[in-house]
């Protein structure tokens, strides 16, 4: 499996309580709950994903949340609240590629921004879409914009640990990842930061 690249790997543990609460309502598998780590993952080509999600789980007992393949990228979720049983999960797709976290690609973030006092009807549109929390008129929208898509999922439960915000929506899949956050403004700006240095601070290979 020496020609899938890897764009994004990471092991995520103690999930937040909301961040949890928006996977289980949009994933298509396991349940993942609070406190649980998970490994998400972004390959290509897509199709790569079915054989070593197949591998991870004959390696270890995590469970699968959620495997997909999009127009170009394969993406998955794996699941357990043991940290160690991801961690051999892990391993397990690693010694198949031939790879180590070094081999991931190193995210950048595209964009970011903080719309105060979010106008009725632009936070109605949002609504419309949103997977998450309501987004209430005249609260501060915090949005993230990261590449790789899937390294949005790191930022999401670091800011949710940071300070009280609510998940509006989280777009993990795809060229770009995006996240947009609510509440008030000193909390959506603190969230952020933490979201924006939790980007920051993954290393890899440069694209």
């Amino acid at each position: 499996m020496a020609d899938i690249t890897i764009r994004a790997l990471m092991q995520i543990d103690n999930l937040q309580p909301k961040f949890a609460a928006y996977n289980g309502a949009t994933v298509q598998g396991s349940i993942p709950l609070a406190g649980d780590t998970v490994l998400i993952g972004e390959l290509a080509p897509g199709n790569g994903v079915f054989g070593l999600i197949d591998r991870a789980l004959k390696a270890s007992s995590v469970e699968a949340t959620s495997q997909m393949v999009e127009r170009e990228f394969g993406f998955f979720i794996l699941r357990s609240p043991s940290n160690a049983e991801v961690s051999m999960a892990r391993d397990a797709i690693l010694s198949e590629l031939g790879a180590s976290m070094q081999d991931r690609l190193k995210p950048a973030i595209a964009s970011t921004q903080i719309i105060t006092s979010v106008e009725p009807h632009q936070a109605q549109l949002l609504n419309k879409w949103r997977k998450g929390a309501l987004l209430v008129p005249g609260q501060t929208l915090g949005i993230i914009e990261c590449a790789p898509a899937a390294y949005i999922s790191i930022a999401t439960n670091e800011a949710e640990k940071a300070a009280e915000i609510d998940i509006v929506e989280v777009r993990a899949v795809g060229r770009f990842g995006r996240l947009f956050i609510s509440g008030s403004e000193n909390s959506v700006q603190t969230a952020m930061e933490a979201a924006t240095r939790a980007i920051e601070a993954i290393e890899g290979r440069n694209e």
